[in-house]
């Protein structure tokens, strides 16, 4: 009866070291998960910010401004100004 009880003794002390091992493990990948999850968002607020930015800059009155004051340049003259026709594009074949 005392083999018994202590094999019985032994299974229940390694499922138990089972047991804390396991939850262990899966609090410590959840701890990675929200991690990352944290990382993502921040990767997220980055990337909105970064498309406003680039909004911003590419904007035509912020582009024409400075052509216009840095760069000099200037809309060109009708007498300057040649329209050029494209040729006929050919029928398609089927």
């Amino acid at each position: 009866m005392t083999r018994v009880n202590l094999l019985l003794l032994a299974v229940l002390v390694a499922c138990a070291l089972s047991l804390v091992t396991s939850r262990h493990q899966a609090r410590r990948l959840f701890v990675e998960l929200e991690r990352a999850q944290g990382v993502a968002r921040g990767f997220e607020t980055e990337y909105g910010q970064l498309q406003l930015e680039q909004s911003t800059w590419g904007m035509p009155a912020r582009v024409e401004k400075i052509a216009r004051e840095q760069l000099r340049m200037q809309l060109p003259t009708s007498a300057r100004t040649e329209v050029v026709a494209l040729p006929a594009a050919p029928e398609a074949t089927r």
